[in-house]
């Protein structure tokens, strides 16, 4: 399999996961020793989480599966350079904690080996 193809497998796994809500699945494709990252701009405030390690940020992925509901997704773009990969999409983002459902442009910073992710930056802003 070309790299390219791996690449663009893995992202559509990751966002057929988060879509799903499908905590294990999200898990089973980052490496151990990756690196995590989200920021953003919520409605009231920034928000800024940085984790090393599957140990540390498997708790943020599960709060975000429970926290959150993916509805609407589309890939917009996704350009791969080997080993990275850069994807800018979009979804409404439903939160079960305030029953509000805000549209959102996403754009994640992927890097890989093999095919594993060692390296999540994802951005967001509510659109």
């Amino acid at each position: 399999m070309t790299e390219r193809v791996v690449a663009e497998r893995v992202i559509r796994e990751l966002h057929a996961a988060r879509v799903r809500g499908d905590f294990a699945a999200l898990c089973r494709l980052f490496a151990d020793d990756g690196h995590f990252e989200i920021r953003g701009a919520s409605a009231d405030k920034p928000i800024a989480i940085t984790a090393a390690g599957l140990a540390e940020f498997r708790p943020w992925l599960a709060m975000m599966v429970k926290v959150f509901r993916l509805t609407d997704y589309a890939l917009l773009s996704l350009v791969i350079e080997w080993p990275r990969a850069a994807a800018c999409w979009r979804a409404d983002i439903y939160s079960k904690v305030t029953g509000v459902t805000v549209p959102t442009e996403l754009v994640d910073l992927v890097e890989l080996r093999g095919d594993k992710i060692v390296g999540y930056s994802e951005f967001f802003v509510p659109r």
